[in-house]
């Protein structure tokens, strides 16, 4: 039996989350050796404003306790073309990081003057969850980072600081300061994840050579302390960027890479389809055009990177489309533009986008849902959608004609079994974006920990 047919055969057979646990897919994994596989989950440091989620409410809803890795996004990249030496890493927003001393108190911990902020939270996790491993990811997906990168990159001069200063920074933990001095904060990230989206053609050489660089300055301060230290980067979905990175050399010089597994669809398109689904299908109007994560994965295989350093990108949100016809329940139709905000409730539009009004669906973007909001559309008008030929899911509101894609628990569970069985030995793991996406009780962080054995 082909991995294909063994997501095909579990989905008939065990339609639904509490079935497929029911049917043994969580023991499934178990037996493939799933207990070393990546769980990680990315914490987005504007997470604490509009949204209101804490880092303390990632260990009261247990998320933090499943959790391998979180991913601290993000530091900000500067570098000059005329003077490489200035290169650097930047605090995006300090008051977040260190500053703000308002935070609910991860397990109840008080702060220690002068550090607050996010760092001081992630520090309380660390001594409340000794195996959860920390990366900071520099960059992002703003075309300033992009350059930023490309710039630094291009040159010897440029890599040894840019990547010295991030190290030290980071890493030693001289994060900064502010009007109570110097802030430090040893021991705060165990690792540095590149979020250079996206290389160009002429940056790949450039891109596995700061890669070098920064596992060279790694290794030597590992040589000093005697830790090891990690080394990360996104790789992107799309074969008009991933073929931009040198893969089988890049993957050598990291722990693992975070592969995106969504957005193969979105609201800049006019005609809906699947956003993460696990395969193709010849229904699909884009067929054989790779925008699906088997694809990806083979792919990424195909060009030399080992199954084990492959770590899958869930998304912790959906993409929407409004104007949809009531055919095919809406899915592969053209639309007349990007679905409405709503509240977070799934009730009703949100007409006020500016932050200042709560209530709203927490991403505040037309086109785009988080998980938490998707999970209540059924109680609203939505019927849900199991697509068996590609395992994803998607709503449809004909009232509305209104469409989403996204990952619910019985997909995620799935592709922690795909994850498992891809390959003998498995895949590295998983990892979602972003943790405050996710219902007030941590559903599928959790889901993806139970399909991954952890």
């Amino acid at each position: 039996m082909t991995y294909r047919m063994l997501f095909r055969a579990l989905a008939v057979l065990c339609a639904g989350t509490a079935a497929l646990m029911f049917c043994g897919v969580s023991a499934f994994a178990q037996t493939n050796n799933s207990q070393g596989k990546i769980l990680a989950g990315f914490f987005e440091e504007w997470s604490i404003y509009y949204a209101n989620y804490n880092l303390a409410n990632l260990e009261s809803n247990g998320s933090a306790a499943k959790l391998s890795h979180l991913i601290y996004a993000f530091a900000d990249v500067s570098a000059s073309a005329s003077d490489p030496s200035t290169d650097t890493c930047v605090i995006a927003d300090p008051w977040a990081d260190f500053e703000d001393n308002n935070l609910p108190p991860v397990g109840g911990i008080a702060d220690t003057w002068p550090l607050y902020g996010n760092f001081a939270e992630i520090l309380k996790l660390k001594q409340l969850h000794p195996q959860l491993k920390t990366l900071i990811s520099l960059g992002g997906a703003s075309a300033a980072e992009a350059q930023a990168f490309s710039t630094a990159a291009s040159t010897e001069a440029g890599r040894q600081a840019l990547v010295s200063a991030c190290i030290n920074m980071f890493i030693v933990g001289n994060v900064g300061s502010d009007w109570n001095g110097n802030i430090t904060a040893p021991g705060l990230f165990d690792g540095l994840h590149i979020d250079w989206e996206f290389p160009a053609a002429t940056d790949k050489q450039n891109f596995t050579l700061l890669l070098q660089e920064f596992r060279k300055q790694l290794d030597a301060l590992s040589a000093q302390t005697g830790k090891k230290y990690l080394l990360s980067f996104d790789g992107p979905a799309g074969a008009q960027n991933y073929t931009n990175i040198d893969l089988k050399n890049a993957a050598k010089l990291v722990d693992f890479i975070t592969v995106d597994g969504y957005n193969y669809a979105g609201s800049w398109d006019t005609v809906t389809n699947d956003a993460s689904p696990l395969f193709d299908s010849r229904q699909d109007p884009d067929y054989g055009q790779q925008l699906d994560i088997d694809d990806t994965v083979a792919a990424y295989l195909k060009a030399g990177v080992p199954p084990l350093k492959y770590v899958m990108g869930v998304p912790l949100y959906g993409a929407g489309w409004s104007g949809v016809p009531n055919v095919n329940h809406g899915l592969y139709q053209s639309s007349t533009g990007p679905s409405a905000v709503l509240l977070a409730n799934g009730t009703a539009v949100c007409t006020d986008l500016s932050g200042n009004t709560p209530g709203c669906d927490t991403l505040l973007t037309p086109g785009t849902l988080t998980y938490s909001t998707l999970a209540t559309l059924t109680a609203n008008g939505y019927q849900k959608y199991f697509d068996l030929s590609r395992i994803a899911v998607s709503l449809y509101n004909p009232t509305t004609q209104t469409f989403y894609t996204y990952d619910d628990p019985t997909t995620a569970l799935l592709k922690s079994v795909y994850i498992d069985f891809r390959v003998p030995g498995g895949l590295g793991g998983a990892f979602v974006w972003a943790v405050k996406d996710d219902d007030e009780n941590g559903t599928m962080v959790k889901t993806l920990a139970a399909g991954l054995g952890r």
